[in-house]
């Protein structure tokens, strides 16, 4: 019994429209209270296996060098391992000063890693998957709205490493249907079309399809898009 509490307890995990797990932590910037402290922010929390790993140090030089980026997104950073303080420490002085990869050289990375040596946060995320490692946190992320709110999860095993383009793009995505109302198809990108809910109780299916809004283009009655171009997005979302 006390055997499947554990694996239970380690497999549980907020879902998507859950509040985010509340945790107080240590980490290379200073004890944080999350997700208080992040409040009116997004965030992206996610975790890696180790430091001094290389698909993980791959990402942190991404990240770090995507962080401008994010941040204009109203979007910050928060990272975990269930390494220790000074490992993480020492792991992130080491990319500054000695890692060349893909053009990026002295990365320094400014946003908080905490170290979760109890990995007590990990298990409260379901960074831990037993069917991975024991001890080591798969690829987790995860996007935490402004009302500290879980929106997106994307797991990846150990072996992979995360694609930055499409987190960016989640991001965006997420705040352009709270926005303006609508829903992303597949492969949306700022500037595409997007899609217009179905008509609720102030419309009808001939509505929609009868509709003279030259914005807007149905291609059956569930099936409607409009037009939504990339500055009007970018205005919204984006820091003045």
């Amino acid at each position: 019994m006390e055997e499947k509490q554990e694996q239970q307890e380690i497999f549980a995990m907020p879902r998507i429209g859950d509040a985010a797990p509340a945790f107080k932590a240590v980490t290379t910037q200073g004890e944080i209270n999350f997700p208080a402290d992040y409040s009116g922010s997004w965030v992206i929390l996610f975790s890696h296996p180790a430091d001094f790993t290389p698909v993980c140090t791959s990402e942190f030089m991404t990240f770090a060098s995507m962080e401008d980026k994010f941040e204009e997104a109203n979007c910050k950073l928060v990272g975990l391992s269930v390494d220790g303080l000074y490992s993480h420490i020492a792991w992130l002085r080491t990319i500054k000063e000695k890692i060349e990869y893909k053009g990026m050289k002295d990365i320094e990375v400014t946003f908080p890693l905490i170290e979760d040596i109890s990995m007590e946060v990990a298990k409260k995320y379901g960074m831990i998957q037993p069917g991975e490692a024991t001890t080591k946190a798969v690829r987790a992320v995860f996007f935490i709205d402004p009302q500290g709110i879980v929106r997106t999860i994307i797991y990846y095993p150990l072996s992979l490493g995360r694609n930055f383009d499409e987190l960016h793009r989640v991001l965006i995505a997420l705040q352009t249907a709270d926005e303006f109302g609508v829903a992303t198809p597949a492969d949306w990108r700022p500037g595409d079309d997007v899609i217009v809910p179905p008509a609720g109780s102030c419309g009808t299916a001939n509505d929609r399809m009868d509709s003279k809004d030259e914005e807007m283009t149905c291609y059956d009655w569930f099936f409607c898009t409009k037009k939504l171009d990339k500055e009007t997005v970018l205005k919204a979302v984006l820091k003045k």
